[in-house]
């Protein structure tokens, strides 16, 4: 008697979304560009399922989100220049957790969280030895907010962090009082709190890139 196949339910994903790039005709003409705002999206439904949402519904997100992913490797696996598939995708991964894992995969040692994250930054350094700048490597499509935190950890290897105007909150429920206060107020004003402190994020970078000359 024959034994069962056994299916690998990543592989049949993969192989349904291959199926949908070569025989639908809206999918046939999506690129890697026009996926960005989908892409966006599904990584904030995500975000919503962890924080509000039911485990039913964090399940169903991150196959939303797993399917971003698999539709840019079938857009790449038809580039005549440089294909590349999930394989090659899945396969990179691996090869860079294994690298800034050390304490598990090879003889080094790490009890600590800190002693992690101190194997986890060295390699991630070897990998990106041709960046010229703390400032290389961050997203610039983050949320202003997440992007301000971003870059003012970067920035404090270069210049002094821009001191803040209001006293400092006590806890994060105070913190988030005080951006939820700037916001009002940007709003009463007129400003665009958004607009604002991305402009002030550029002047940051501006003067992270001027220290580093």
């Amino acid at each position: 008697m024959t034994a069962p196949v056994e299916h690998d339910p990543l592989r049949d994903a993969a192989e349904t979304m291959r199926a949908v790039r070569e025989r639908c005709v809206w999918s046939q003409r999506i690129t890697h560009r026009d996926l960005v705002p989908y892409l966006v999206e599904e990584a904030h439904e995500v975000i919503d399922a962890v924080e509000n949402g039911s485990r039913a519904e964090l399940r169903e997100e991150l196959g939303d989100l797993l399917w971003q992913v698999l539709f840019h490797a079938a857009i790449a696996a038809q580039d005549p220049e440089a294909p590349f598939d999930i394989d090659d995708v899945a396969r990179g991964l691996t090869e860079k957790m294994v690298r800034r894992h050390p304490h598990v995969f090879a003889d080094a040692v790490a009890t600590t969280p800190e002693e992690v994250l101190v194997h986890w930054n060295a390699a991630k350094a070897a990998e990106k030895r041709e960046r010229r700048s703390v400032l290389d490597g961050v997203p610039r499509g983050m949320p202003a907010l997440a992007l301000a935190q971003k870059l003012l950890g970067r920035a404090a290897r270069v210049v002094d962090a821009p001191a803040g105007q209001p006293a400092a909150p006590a806890s994060e429920a105070e913190l988030g009082d005080a951006l939820l206060a700037l916001v009002a107020q940007a709003h009463l004003n007129g400003w665009d709190a958004e607009r604002a402190l991305r402009e002030r994020l550029r002047r940051l970078e501006d003067e992270v890139r001027a220290a580093e000359q």
